[in-house]
């Protein structure tokens, strides 16, 4: 018995449509089929956010989410949001302020990050911390990451609002 789905989604941008098998969890047909390894595979229970990925504008870890549950959905990378430029600034601030380290964690970091970023609200470095707390990282203390985020957001969200 096949118990394949067709499947059909905008992935960064790009219409794609394949034959998924119905258990296949979106991180591994990210990375096994359509070769986007910028996101990783760290504990496989959505517990280290190394496989967050956004799903409609929504971040979701990876390695919960079936693929077949992304069907007529836009699925957005780390490669996508690099290559569009939306992590840019996020970027510059990972490397001035040297929040990357290892790297391994860094992919769902960013994508944590900028949705942060995008409720374009000012937040205390308590409210950065608590939305960063299920991405796991074993390389920084979280500080220079904070640091980063908590610069972008001073430069990035117009006085008034927050």
């Amino acid at each position: 018995m096949d118990h394949a789905l067709d499947t059909t989604m905008i992935l960064n941008g790009a219409p794609v449509s394949r034959r998924i098998p119905a258990r296949q969890h979106l991180i591994d047909f990210l990375r096994d089929e359509m070769g986007l390894t910028g996101s990783h595979l760290g504990c496989e229970h959505g517990v280290c956010g190394t496989c967050t990925v956004r799903v409609d504008g929504q971040i979701v870890r990876g390695c919960l989410t079936l693929a077949v549950q992304a069907n007529g959905k836009r699925v957005d990378t780390i490669e996508g949001m690099s290559d569009s430029g939306e992590l840019a600034v996020l970027q510059q601030a990972f490397h001035a302020r040297n929040a990357l380290q290892c790297g391994f964690c860094t992919p769902g970091m960013l994508m944590a990050a900028q949705d942060l970023i995008g409720q374009k609200r000012k937040l205390s470095r308590e409210e950065i911390r608590a939305h960063l707390s299920g991405n796991y990282c074993r390389c920084t203390g979280y500080q220079s990451i904070v640091d980063a985020i908590e610069e972008v957001l001073q430069t990035d969200v117009p006085h008034g609002q927050g």
